[in-house]
């Protein structure tokens, strides 16, 4: 039974990871894999989907995957979304009940991730949703970061939201 496990999420997490949301679906229904199965490497669907790829994110949402599922490094999918700054999976990913002030390991939310990497839109997203006061493990806020980034674009959008 833990070997069908196994291959039941193993073939969901690398049709997920290559983005195929047929078979994805197929999967799904098809074989009634649960959303959450692990693959060989303890991860589920959503945590190694294509983040490009709201569609799929939607569809494991909708079936029971858990939004707010995190690695052994803190890292939830939001994490992930702000990272790589695709704003559509990261609104799918806050419809579905996923908290975009979850920690990371080092105390990062998905905003201080998206500062770093200077995604405007999903900064303007993230920014009225966030905690803006919260500190990651070097004592930082979302300004602060945008700070140590030298953004200005950053520091002048979190400026309009931390006065409001």
């Amino acid at each position: 039974m833990v070997f069908i496990e196994m291959d039941d999420g193993r073939a969901l997490t690398t049709a997920a990871a290559k983005g195929n949301t047929t078979e994805v679906q197929r999967i799904l229904e098809e074989r009634r894999v649960h959303p959450d199965t692990l693959n060989q490497f303890g991860r589920t669907a959503l945590q190694v989907m294509m983040m490009g790829n709201s569609k799929i994110a939607r569809l494991l949402l909708e079936n029971g995957a858990q939004p707010n599922i995190q690695d052994r490094h803190g890292i939830a999918p939001v994490h992930d979304a702000a990272r790589t700054g695709f704003l559509d999976t990261l609104e799918v990913l806050v419809e579905h009940g996923a908290s975009v002030n979850i920690p990371d390991q080092s105390g990062a939310l998905p905003i201080h991730i998206a500062i770093r990497e200077g995604h405007r839109d999903v900064v303007e997203f993230l920014a009225p949703r966030s905690d803006l006061k919260h500190t990651n493990i070097s004592g930082q806020t979302a300004m602060d970061v945008a700070q140590a980034s030298r953004v200005p674009d950053m520091i002048d959008l979190l400026f309009a939201y931390i006065h409001c």
